[in-house]
C-alpha cells in the first residue's frame, strides 16, 4: 500500500479517537487521562474506495522539559519521513497551547512539501466553531474543524485527504516474493545473506540493526524470486516512546508482509529451548510461543499468505533425532486452530540445510496457488459428507449439493448448500480438516464460503 497518512499532536487531544473514527472501530485505548497511548496505533483504512495506510503516532509526555523539543522533532520528522500526508491534531475546547505551536513549527521544517491537515478537534457545537480561529496562528493554512467523537465533519476532512490518492493500481509482477520476518536478533538478515551467498544486508548481533525491507532477486529453477529482508519486529513494551525509527520499522514490516506470497518467520531455537528443561524433558514441558510471534503467525494469515516457520541457530541447541519433531508438535499443539503449519529447522552461521529455506517456501507458494478439480473435490468431498453429513437445525435438514474451487492464491472453496446459514462452525472445520487430509495445502490459510443453491 502505497498511501501512508500519519496522525500527530500532543497528547490527550483526540487522535486515538480520530483513528479510530477513521478506521470504523475500536482499537486504540481511549480515556481522558493523558498520554494514555503508550502504543502506537495503525493499520489498513479506506475512503471511498481508496485505500491507505493509517498510523497514530501517540501522544507521550516526555520525561522531562529537557526531552521535549528532542522528542518532537524525531517524532515529527519520522512521521514526515514515512507518510504521504500528516494530521496534525489539536484541542479546540482548550484553544492553543505552546506545544501545538513548537510541533506546527516542526512540521514546517520537515514537511518538504508534503500535505500537513491542521485538524482542530472537539468542535462538537456551534458555540465552539469560533475557537477554530486562534489556530491560525499555527501558520499551517486553514484549520479542519471537526468532532472526531461525534464524527462532525469528518468526512469532509477524510475528502480532502484521499483527494489525489486515485486509485491504487495493481502492477502485474510476475516474480515470487517472500518477506523474512521476525523479531530481532532471530537471523533473518543472516539468512538472507547465506541465501544470496553474498553479504547484502548488515549482520551484527545488535538486535533490530535492520530498519529497512531490503529486496534482493535470485533465480530458482528458471524462476525469479524477491526477497524481502524486513526489519527486526518487537514486542510493543519495547517499542520505548523516544524509538519512533523502530516503531515505523514495524509498520514496514507488515507492508511487506501484504506485499508477499509467503512469509518466512524465523524463531530463534535457543529462545524456544529457554526455560523447557533438558532434551530428555520435553516432550512433557509445558511450552507456549513467544506472544509475538504468535501474533505475527495471526497476521500473516489474517492477510492470506502462505507461511513457513523457520527455526534457526539449530546449531547452538542440546537436541536429539525426535527434538524437531516435538518442537513442532508443541507449536502446533499450542496453536491449535492453525494445525496446517510447515516448519524447517536450520543453522544461518553453519549452512546447516540453508537450501530447504527456498525449497520449502516454494513449496508453500505452489500449496498457495494449487488447483482442484471440481470433480476430484466432488467425489472425495461428498464421500466424506456421507460420513459425517451436517445436523439438522431448528427442525430443517442441511444437505450440501455441490462444491467447488472459487479462486487460488489464497484457495477459496464454495459449498452450495439448501441452508447455509444453519451449518455450524464444527462442522466447516470437519470440512476443512477433510479438503487437506485429501489435498494439501499446509503452511495455507484456506477459505471456506457457502452459498445459497439456486
Amino acid at each position: 500500500m502505497e498511501n501512508v497518512v500519519a496522525i500527530v499532536g500532543r497528547p490527550n487531544v483526540g487522535k486515538s479517537t480520530l483513528f479510530n473514527r477513521i478506521m470504523g472501530k475500536r482499537i486504540a485505548i481511549v480515556h481522558h487521562q493523558s498520554g494514555v497511548t503508550r502504543d502506537r496505533n495503525y493499520g489498513e483504512a479506506e475512503w471511498t474506495g481508496k485505500k491507505f495506510f493509517l498510523i497514530d503516532t501517540g501522544g507521550f509526555v516526555p520525561d522531562s522539559d529537557e526531552d521535549f523539543n528532542k522528542h518532537i522533532r524525531e517524532q515529527v520528522k519520522i512521521a514526515i519521513e514515512e507518510s504521504d500526508k500528516v494530521i496534525f491534531v489539536c484541542d479546540g475546547e482548550n484553544g492553543p497551547h505552546p506545544i501545538d505551536s513548537e510541533i506546527a513549527n516542526n512540521l514546517r521544517k520537515y514537511s518538504h512539501g508534503k500535505q500537513i491537515f491542521l485538524v482542530v478537534n472537539k468542535i462538537d457545537s456551534g458555540k465552539k466553531e469560533l475557537n477554530i480561529n486562534e489556530f491560525y496562528n499555527l501558520g499551517l493554512g486553514d484549520p479542519y474543524g471537526i468532532s472526531a467523537l461525534s464524527g462532525k465533519d469528518v468526512a469532509d476532512l477524510l475528502d480532502d485527504i484521499v483527494k489525489d490518492f486515485g486509485e491504487v493500481e495493481e502492477t502485474e509482477d510476475s516474480r515470487i516474493k517472500f518477506a523474512v520476518i521476525g523479531r530481532p536478533n532471530a537471523g533473518k538478515s543472516s539468512i538472507v545473506n547465506a541465501i544470496l551467498k553474498q553479504d547484502r544486508n548488515i549482520v551484527t548481533d545488535i538486535p533490530g540493526t535492520t530498519r529497512d525491507s531490503i529486496d534482493s532477486e535470485i533465480k530458482y529453477h528458471g524462476e525469479t524470486l524477491l526477497l524481502i529482508d524486513t526489519a527486526g519486529l518487537r514486542r510493543k513494551s519495547k517499542i520505548k516512546k523516544n524509538e519512533s525509527l523502530d516503531f515505523f520499522s514495524t509498520v514496514r514490516t507488515y507492508k511487506s508482509i501484504e506485499r508477499c506470497d509467503v512469509a518466512v518467520l524465523v524463531i530463534d531455537a535457543t529462545l524456544i529451548m529457554e526455560g523447557m528443561g533438558k532434551v530428555s524433558d520435553l516432550k512433557h514441558s509445558d511450552f507456549r510461543l513467544d506472544k509475538q510471534d504468535v501474533k505475527i503467525i495471526e497476521d500473516v494469515f489474517s492477510r492470506k499468505k502462505g507461511l513457513l516457520i523457520v527455526v534457526n541457530k539449530w546449531d547452538l541447541i542440546e537436541k536429539d533425532s525426535k527434538t524437531s519433531v516435538i518442537i513442532e508438535n508443541k507449536i502446533s499443539e499450542h496453536l491449535k486452530s492453525y494445525n496446517f503449519l510447515r516448519f524447517v529447522f536450520i543453522s544461518a552461521l553453519t549452512k546447516q540445510r540453508i537450501h530447504k529455506v527456498i525449497e520449502e517456501a516454494v513449496s508453500v507458494y505452489e500449496e498457495r496457488a494449487k488447483q482442484i478439480k471440481t470433480s476430484a473435490l466432488n467425489e472425495v468431498m461428498f464421500d466424506e459428507i456421507r460420513k459425517m453429513p451436517p445436523p439438522a437445525s431448528r427442525g430443517k435438514e442441511i444437505k450440501i449439493n455441490y462444491v467447488t474451487q472459487l479462486k487460488h492464491s489464497p484457495p477459496v472453496f464454495g459449498f452450495f448448500s439448501n441452508e447455509p446459514n444453519l451449518i455450524t462452525e464444527n462442522y466447516k472445520r470437519y470440512l476443512e480438516k477433510k479438503i487437506r487430509e485429501h489435498f494439501g495445502f499446509s503452511g495455507v490459510p484456506v477459505s471456506l464460503v457457502f452459498k445459497k443453491k439456486n
